[in-house]
């Protein structure tokens, strides 16, 4: 790269920065980039902490020592998120979105990249001080919201199959029952997505009583994996036994009238989460 300007530098580092979260990159790294001093480069880092930091953009961490350097940390104001939940909210409510037997047709939301984009955000905020090695979905509509959140946190995203695709190679297979319909079904996973003691995030778009999550569980149980936390974007209210306990979620879903075409939405607990974030990392 050629030797940029000042508003140059920042212009290119903080896209460089935005590209890579989670990402230790050194003073070393930078001053070669630019051709500049690890002194006018430290510079420019103040410059862009305060801009991450006022703009809701998230932080920088400065990580001392030889190998040290900078992280970007993706994290979203408490206001944003709060904007950006009521917005969902407001989306779900519309009656159009009723399909036969109560169910809520999603997949313009879920196919949205904007949206799936400022989710991952949300859900990354609330991750910020936590190792994650992997995010974990099953197909289909978990996927868009997977990558999203792996993109965020930078790590790999793995898909659980009710299918054996041979393109995958050797699969562990587990029978799990469904918490709605109490049927016994069949999820797989190629033994390659995950290493032994991976700490992994489970992500999905719509939880009932949470019967695929908790297969999801024993599953990650078969590879000696960890779960960190559990992520969904609606979650439904008045379920008579929910399978799991411990979880985030971004709106609920509190009623759906077939008869009468409304739908009542409310804030899941993603704000009460970030609110006990910010207070614990103020003090």
């Amino acid at each position: 790269m050629k030797k940029l300007k000042r508003s140059g530098r920042l212009v290119d580092m903080t896209h460089f920065l935005l590209q890579h979260p989670h990402e230790v990159i050194s003073l070393t790294r930078f001053s070669e980039r630019y051709q500049s001093a690890k002194s006018s480069i430290s510079e420019d880092l103040v410059i862009v902490k305060e801009i991450f930091e006022d703009e809701g953009y998230g932080s920088l961490l400065t990580i001392s020592g030889a190998s040290g350097g900078v992280k970007y940390i993706p994290r979203i104001h408490q206001e944003q998120v709060e904007e950006f939940v009521n917005e969902v909210i407001e989306q779900l409510a519309v009656p159009e979105r009723i399909l036969p037997g109560g169910y809520l047709y999603m997949m313009d939301l879920l196919g949205n990249p904007k949206f799936i984009q400022k989710l991952g955000q949300v859900f990354a905020s609330v991750l910020a001080n936590q190792k994650i090695d992997a995010v974990l979905t099953v197909a289909t509509k978990g996927i868009p919201l997977a990558y999203a959140v792996g993109q965020y946190l930078n790590v790999p995203v793995s898909i659980v199959r009710r299918d054996h695709l041979v393109t995958e190679g050797s699969m562990v297979s587990i029978n799990y029952v469904s918490g709605s319909s109490k049927r016994i079904q069949t999820m797989t996973l190629a033994r390659r997505s995950l290493a032994p003691g991976s700490r992994v995030f489970i992500i999905d778009d719509f939880m009932k009583a949470g019967g695929t999550i908790r297969g999801m569980m024993d599953l990650l149980e078969e590879f000696q994996a960890e779960l960190v936390g559990i992520g969904v974007l609606v979650e439904t209210i008045g379920v008579e036994e929910r399978l799991i306990d411990e979880y985030m979620s971004i709106t609920r879903l509190t009623e759906v009238d077939v008869r009468n075409r409304t739908i009542k939405v409310e804030p899941g607990n993603v704000l009460d989460l970030l609110k006990t974030i910010e207070l614990r990392d103020e003090k």
